[in-house]
């Protein structure tokens, strides 16, 4: 396979998806198991006493989500919708958490800080995305349905 292959669309394997996005994908997939899954699990597996019952709910979600993420290795377009929660829910604590406490100089040195630091990463999640193939298969109505 050339260089070249990996940009054009593959309408036989990947309906019409780019193999470049496919790629990157799982690897977004595999940083998801990584890295939300080893904190989320380290934290259920380890707890110790009551939970706080929004923190356990916090905690379940993502070790659900990091654990779904497994499918995505697999399964890339099909799990599209785990990359679009994680593209809404970033963007949306970025709006509604970090940027007022950017916006009165209270960010630095804020518990919300390093948080902010990662999530600030999320526009290359919507280059990774093929939108083309979220707006055929999520968005419009196909002939199919």
């Amino acid at each position: 396979m050339s260089i070249a292959a990996f940009f054009r669309p593959d309408h036989v394997r990947y309906e019409g998806v780019r193999p470049i996005n496919i790629y990157v994908l799982r690897v977004f997939y595999f940083l998801i198991l990584v890295f939300v899954g080893s904190d989320s699990w380290t934290a259920i597996i380890n707890h110790e006493g009551p939970w706080d019952h929004v923190r356990a709910v916090a905690f379940c979600a993502w070790a659900t989500y990091s654990t779904m993420s497994v499918l995505g290795l697999i399964h890339p377009l099909k799990m599209l919708p785990i990359m679009m929660f994680t593209i809404g829910y970033k963007t949306l604590w970025l709006i509604v958490v970090a940027y007022p406490l950017w916006r009165d100089n209270a960010l630095a040195g804020s518990p919300a800080e390093a948080m902010t630091r990662v999530f600030l990463w999320t526009p290359v999640l919507f280059i990774a995305v093929p939108w083309g193939y979220v707006i055929r298969n999520y968005v419009m109505w196909s002939k199919r349905n």
